[in-house]
């Protein structure tokens, strides 16, 4: 079987139209599927040849269907670095957000009276979004240890200081709001973290190009623009899982039943947000479109001008919001 009978997939691209959010909540629906993660490197080993197979038109295995194909395809693209093709980090894949924040977030929620369980699991979230943005980072211009490292201590220690100022101010209001004390925490980690990794975006701007793809230029405001479209949609993936289930656990901690079996607390609520990540995490990511959009009367005025010397006419200009 050849590729030509395949000749109108184009595995490059996302399966859906990235134009509307429905299109865009299936891509990433697929992209951040957890069970991606149980698959073994045999299995995606085998994605990537058949992927590779197809893109360089060689003969494909007899059977094989067009499902087949986009199957192999969101299993590489779970698993291989786009720029340098090797294998990621398992706990840095998009496929890890769910079963990893499920026990993280899971566990802030639970353990967030005192400072050193407060100090720990602010810790470990940090540390897990650092491995997240190391295993994720550009191939072309790829993130300096130092940047990572300057990154996580400012993030680690905003969250940590907040989480503890906010746990003191809270200690005479209801029990419910000192239930919120991690989103806050995680909130302002997240205001730190992003700008703070993407800085030398501030400094040099990013690509920006026209709807065919031709390159205008670097531009700062738009690289500000990409990045409060991701601070905006991460911090939208957290609101549902450290939101709905403090409100469900102070109700049931009035009940009977966790009066009864205290250890259940942990493994309730880790659940509960498994539950709120599943549908928070591709719906959140796909706010934005991947290649959003900016008004070409909002840019540089250096670029106003090279867009029209060059005689080109256009409203907009696009660029790479990131993840």
């Amino acid at each position: 079987m050849t590729s030509d009978q395949f000749s109108h997939l184009d595995l490059s691209k996302p399966r859906w139209p990235q134009d509307n959010y429905t299109g865009r909540a299936k891509h990433f629906s697929t992209v951040t599927n957890p069970l991606n993660v149980l698959l073994s490197s045999k299995d995606l080993d085998a994605a990537k040849k058949l992927v590779t197979t197809f893109n360089n038109q060689e003969p494909l295995p007899p059977g094989t269907t067009e499902q087949d194909l986009w199957k192999a395809k969101y299993r590489y693209d779970s698993a291989f670095h786009p720029d340098t093709k090797e294998k990621m980090l398992i706990f840095g894949r998009m496929s890890a957000q769910v079963p990893m924040n499920m026990t993280i977030t899971g566990c802030m929620l639970t353990f967030y009276r005192t400072t050193p369980a407060i100090v720990f699991w602010q810790w470990t979230n940090q540390s897990f979004n650092a491995i997240v943005n190391y295993t994720n980072r550009s191939g072309d211009a790829p993130l300096s240890t130092k940047r990572i490292l300057t990154s996580y201590a400012c993030a680690t220690t905003g969250a940590v200081g907040t989480a503890l100022a906010l746990n003191s101010m809270t200690k005479k209001l209801p029990a419910l709001v000192g239930r919120f004390v991690p989103f806050a925490a995680v909130a302002c980690a997240n205001c730190i973290n992003i700008p703070l990794m993407r800085s030398r975006e501030l400094t040099e701007g990013i690509t920006v190009t026209t709807k065919d793809g031709e390159v205008i230029g670097e531009s700062k405001t738009a690289a500000k623009k990409a990045i409060v479209q991701v601070t905006v949609s991460r911090i939208g993936m957290a609101v549902p899982g450290m939101v709905i289930p403090p409100i469900i656990m102070n109700r049931m901690s009035k009940g009977a039943f966790l009066k009864r079996f205290p250890l259940m607390n942990a493994p309730i609520q880790v659940g509960l947000v498994g539950l709120s990540l599943i549908f928070a995490t591709p719906l959140c990511c796909a706010l934005f479109p991947q290649q959003s959009s900016i008004a070409t009367g909002k840019l540089e005025q250096n670029l106003q001008h090279d867009i029209k010397n060059r005689g080109l006419q256009v409203a907009e200009v696009y660029f790479n919001k990131g993840l």
